[in-house]
């Protein structure tokens, strides 16, 4: 079974051109699969496994606490992944056909108002990673791009003069996003200077460096982040997506048009952006409550 599964895991990557944190989620989600069926039904042979199985195992992962979200990705990966089986002639059957997706709860996401976000990009720079972190908050705003792709830009993918930045999203698909000018000037002061002193030497194609020269990872960003908003008294738990969002709904309230945003984001289906038409609709209600004398 376990060879089944890391042939399953080369074909994401050789084939589907998934990036390593979608094929992580995938791994971690399956490998449990896995273990489950191994442990509690002593399965060896994946055309063994019957849409009870599964069932047993949506009912365990319930038990759990999990979340509908949580459970309906799981689904998904096993969904993909039996396919897979079938097409490689490794089962004959798929136990998770006609197994109906779990309704997900639908949460609008946390987004921070225009005050918060002029106190959270509120940075004099004094030295280098101060210079960093401004340039990095302020193209994350500007831009909507994920925290992965941030951290994954090379200097070679701005285009200062033509203001804009080049990336590569999810699947590997370029998108081009303009850079407003508060995010422009911000990163060519980093270049100018902060970003070669922090890198001194080092041959690093990367746009945004640690304090030792090397590429930035996530956890660096997410640190930065939390540090910034903790010295500039922001209480609101923020995350780097708390920023995309914050992007797309300011941007719909000042009548962007949804298409425009979409491209943006990189969402590959239109109905991923439209929930940010339900927080605007939502921060319209709360300012009427708030301000009408009749409310």
């Amino acid at each position: 079974m376990r060879h089944a599964l890391e042939d399953f895991y080369h074909y994401l990557i050789v084939e589907r051109g998934l990036s390593d944190n979608t094929i992580q989620s995938y791994r971690r989600d399956l490998n449990q699969y896995q273990e489950y069926l191994s442990k509690q039904y002593d399965l060896e042979n994946w055309d063994d496994v019957t849409r009870t199985h599964i069932m047993q195992y949506l009912h365990y992962l319930n038990d759990l606490g999990r979340s509908s979200a949580t459970v309906a990705r799981w689904l998904s990966s096993v969904r993909l992944f039996h396919q897979f089986l079938i097409r490689e002639k490794i089962a004959q059957q798929d136990p998770s056909l006609h197994i109906e997706t779990p309704r997900k709860e639908r949460r609008l996401p946390k987004i921070l108002s225009s005050e918060e976000v002029e106190r959270l990009l509120n940075i004099n720079p004094s030295n280098a990673l101060e210079s960093r972190n401004k340039a990095m908050l302020e193209m994350l705003y500007a831009t909507g791009l994920r925290v992965t792709e941030l951290v994954s830009l090379r200097v070679s993918d701005l285009h200062l003069t033509m203001g804009f930045v080049r990336c590569l999203g999810k699947g590997s698909k370029e998108r081009i996003i303009p850079l407003g000018d508060m995010a422009k000037s911000a990163v060519e002061h980093y270049l100018d200077g902060p970003r070669q002193a922090l890198v001194k030497k080092k041959a690093t194609e990367e746009l945004f460096v640690n304090h030792h020269g090397n590429p930035l990872s996530r956890q660096g960003f997410w640190k930065v982040l939390k540090a910034v908003s903790r010295d500039e008294g922001i209480t609101k738990e923020i995350t780097p997506h708390t920023l995309r969002h914050s992007f797309a709904t300011h941007l719909l309230e000042n009548g962007a048009d949804l298409r425009a945003v979409q491209e943006m984001l990189g969402h590959a289906d239109i109905s991923t952006t439209q929930i940010y038409t339900h927080v605007s609709k939502t921060r319209l209600k709360d300012v009427y409550r708030s301000f009408h004398p009749r409310a």
